[in-house]
């Protein structure tokens, strides 16, 4: 059975000139031995909410995963879409994309990014078996890692905060073959994988890994292990079969070539032509697939014989809906402040937000990198997740804020829970791998990044934000929300909650605003940009977002007292505009003969695309400098003042 999963891989790569057929046939073994007597799965049933997670964290290795979906009996796991691996539209991508196929729990590729997701996977378990109970939430994840994986630094992030939190259903199938794409790995590295997983607080294991018998025990005692994750490090050969290249990095990512092809068949017994597997392992491999029918229906009588509104619940929360209750909760809070206009800084009015949304709203499990006092992302109704509490709904992910982002997105693949997480918008650089998997993949995670341009002051340069906006709304599908006030934040809230399908980042303000909006009719932050002050007949339109919509509006009286007609626009997403038709966008921006003027602290890349032939920038040219906000606004020239003055110039 092992043997069917190498000549896949090394036939479908050699089909393909192109691939990496060393992992797949190295780790054949333990792959047999997890899927035989271990996993729980139901290829026709393959979003059956208690099944076990599988990831292939190296996801070059990913025809060991096409093997095993397609042997199974995975639908749309076919023959053909083997013989067709990295052909355009094929569901067998390069490396495994999301979506693309049932069975396929997460995209993996850059390397250690699904030992991240992993440790979100398991985290989600845990609380959605807290809250539901065991009869009904019981699985494990199961990760295969290479060496790759174990060398980046998100990897070790992901390996100390599940030691740390003690998540005991996480199993990870280290491929310790001493290769990597240069050489051995004693190249670049002489650490004890084995003592640094125990230093985190994992039970660590090592195994043989081409002895099935070791694999089975090991991932047995592993399973019995309820307060510690797992790491079972498996000895294997890369390239196993392979007769001249097996154990040699020229098996990692090229083809095996037609004559060592040959040679594998020869020296692993196995006389069928490509893409053949014979009737009796064809079989074996089908009845595995068969296997977790009767425990997913004796899950399904379980489900049913719930509690009406326990399931109700369960349910709700695995469809990802938000409750109508959400939205009245939303709607009641925008009314307050529209009485009261409190001048907040927004990453305090995401934080009293979030102090009415949590209550209502069980699926959130909220966190913050350490940062948790500057993103004001915990609230009273939530308590920290820890080893001795597993019912808490707010994670101290310490100084990990790649991991953070990464388990966010194994949270959100899960199901049940919507993450969300907060560090500064400088510190996206170092979450910005998993910010663009969870767009890749589309999944609804929430970024609460806050210090969100030169106005946080004092700490400089180093963690003011200037190209990170343009950076982050260059990537696809990515919604990057900057709220002017108090009431257009919990409008983003309100969209980033009911985007299923999408990752937002909520771009926040360390120092203090006024309330420019009042209530409204309906979320206007839904169209991404919209008139604030004036109307459509005015001929000119300053444009801003967050912290410097207020000087917009105070930019406009300037221009007032000059007799000239100014419109404001509160544009707090560049991506719900783009998506509205070209009569909103042009009655918001005005005719192309409209004079615009955007303000934005933050460089102007991009901004082009909304200025149209008659219009200008405000912003930064570079980097910014430590002194209090109020004065880097004057220093760097983004004032009313000079909004209104460089509305003038180009009436002129």
């Amino acid at each position: 059975m092992a043997d069917a999963l190498r000549v896949l891989a090394m036939d479908a790569v050699e089909q393909a000139k192109s691939g990496h057929p060393g992992m797949p046939m190295g780790m054949a073994d333990i792959a047999a031995v997890l899927f035989t007597q271990f996993l729980r799965f139901d290829p026709l049933a393959p979003e059956w909410p208690d099944r076990d997670r599988f990831v292939v964290s190296n996801g070059h290795g990913c025809m060991l995963l096409y093997g095993l979906l397609h042997l199974t009996g995975y639908p749309d796991m076919t023959l053909d879409e083997l013989k067709r691996f990295r052909q355009l539209g094929s569901r067998t991508a390069g490396h495994p994309e999301y979506g693309h196929a049932s069975g396929i729990e997460t995209t993996t590729g850059p390397l250690g990014q699904g030992i991240g997701n992993a440790v979100g996977f398991a985290l989600a378990e845990r609380l959605m078996a807290e809250r539901f109970g065991r009869d009904i939430v019981d699985h494990y994840t199961y990760v295969i890692s290479g060496d790759g994986c174990l060398m980046e630094g998100v990897g070790q992030e992901a390996i100390t905060l599940a030691g740390h939190l003690g998540l005991g259903r996480l199993i990870v199938l280290f491929d310790d073959n001493g290769i990597s794409i240069d050489g051995p790995t004693t190249l670049s590295t002489s650490e004890d994988h084995k003592k640094r997983f125990a230093a985190a607080g994992w039970h660590v294991q090592g195994v043989d890994g081409h002895d099935p018998e070791a694999v089975t025990r090991a991932i047995r005692k592993a399973r019995k292990v309820t307060d510690k994750p797992s790491l079972i490090a498996c000895k294997t050969i890369i390239g196993y079969g392979a007769p001249t290249k097996a154990g040699t990095a020229a098996t990692h990512g090229s083809p095996l070539g037609k004559d060592e092809v040959a040679g594998a068949r020869q020296k692993l017994g196995w006389p069928y032509p490509p893409f053949e597997i014979p009737e009796p392992v064809f079989t074996a491999w089908r009845k595995i697939g068969r296997r977790g029918k009767s425990a997913r229906r004796k899950w399904a009588k379980r489900h049913a014989a719930m509690a009406e509104a326990d399931r109700a619940e369960f349910d709700r929360r695995q469809k990802g809906d938000i409750p109508p209750v959400v939205d009245e909760t939303i709607v009641a809070f925008k009314a307050k402040i529209a009485a009261e206009k409190p001048a907040w800084a927004t990453r305090k009015s995401s934080q009293e937000v979030l102090e009415v949304i949590n209550p209502v709203l069980p699926d959130t499990v909220g966190g913050s990198a350490d940062l948790t006092g500057s993103n004001n992302t915990k609230t009273a109704s939530l308590k920290a997740n820890t080893r001795a509490d597993a019912t808490g709904r707010y994670v101290y992910y310490g100084i990990r804020e790649h991991a953070m982002a990464a388990a966010m997105n194994g949270m959100a693949l899960h199901g049940g829970i919507i993450p969300y997480g907060g560090t500064f918008l400088v510190f996206t650089d170092y979450c910005r791998p998993s910010i663009r998997l969870a767009a890749l993949m589309g999944l609804r995670v929430i970024y609460v990044m806050t210090h969100d341009s030169i106005g946080l002051g004092e700490d400089g340069p180093t963690h003011q934000p200037v190209e990170h906006l343009a950076a982050l709304r260059a990537i696809p599908g990515l919604q990057v929300m900057r709220p002017a006030d108090a009431i257009e934040t919990a409008e983003c809230w309100q969209i980033a909650l009911e985007s299923k399908n999408k990752p937002t980042i909520i771009a926040l303000t360390r120092q203090n605003l006024p309330t420019v909006r009042d209530a409204g009719d309906g979320n206007l932050c839904a169209r991404g940009a919209y008139l604030l002050a004036g109307d459509a007949s005015a001929t000119v339109r300053l444009i801003a977002s967050g912290s410097e919509v207020h000087l917009a509006v105070a930019a406009r009286d300037l221009l007032a007292k000059d007799g000239i007609s100014a419109a404001v626009v509160s544009m707090p997403s560049w991506e719900l505009f783009a998506a509205q038709d070209e009569t909103y966008r042009q009655q918001v921006l005005g005719g192309d003969g409209t004079v615009r003027v955007a303000c934005e602290a933050a460089g102007g890349f991009g901004w082009e695309r909304w200025l149209g032939a008659r219009g200008t920038f405000v912003g930064m040219k570079g980097f910014g400098a430590s002194a209090k906000a109020a004065d880097l606004y004057k220093h760097f020239g983004i004032t009313a003042e000079a909004i209104a003055d460089a509305a003038r110039r180009l009436i002129s």
